[in-house]
């Protein structure tokens, strides 16, 4: 069998134990600049157009990048080979929608051993959305205070534009446009 985009292997279960066992070579990336960002590409997936979205961005995410993934909107992308770091597959499938507690662990280790909060990483949120778990999701990462979500393919129906402009204003919440404008916002610190 093949997966969406022709791929015959899949890689899985790096869920928190498995990603934080080698999270002493991940950090050692880091600081030799082997990997220069992390992006978190996650959510739900659906019918509607604009999702492969997701599997552009992915493709087009930079080789000094490792790519973080959950949920079923994942099944877009991740027969995909991308390569690896340092021994580390580049992209790095952590689970379900129920499975992002471990993305959030994750996160926060990667906050304690680099002495910063978790919005100070060289990490980005790009999600997609489609049902009520994605916005449980959503609610748990604005709880915690993160900030500069990527969020589509279209908002949620409750997002109005007052909504909007306050989450823009308290948490930077940013729509999607286009994966290369995204990748080129990321990488100017937008």
């Amino acid at each position: 069998f093949t997966g969406v985009n022709g791929g015959s292997e899949l890689m899985t279960g790096f869920a928190q134990n498995a990603v934080l066992s080698v999270a002493g070579t991940i950090i050692d990336g880091v600081k030799s600049g082997a990997i220069k960002r992390f992006y978190l590409v996650g959510g739900c997936d659906g019918a509607k157009p604009g999702r492969n979205y997701y599997t552009d961005f992915v493709k087009n995410s930079p080789k000094d990048s490792i790519v973080l993934t959950l949920g079923c909107g994942k099944y877009r992308f991740n027969d995909l080979n991308i390569g690896q770091i340092g021994g580390i597959p580049r992209l790095i499938d952590m689970g379900q929608c129920n499975d992002a507690y471990s993305a959030i662990q994750v996160a926060l280790a990667l906050a304690k051993a680099f002495n910063c909060g978790v919005n100070d990483l060289p990490l980005s949120l790009v999600l997609s959305w489609y049902e009520q778990k994605a916005v449980c999701i959503l609610l748990t990462l604005l709880s915690l205070g993160i900030k500069n979500i990527y969020l589509g393919p279209s908002l949620p129906a409750f997002i109005s534009p007052n909504v909007l402009g306050k989450l823009v204003e308290a948490f930077n919440i940013k729509p999607i446009s286009t994966p290369e404008a995204d990748m080129k916002a990321i990488a100017a610190g937008k």
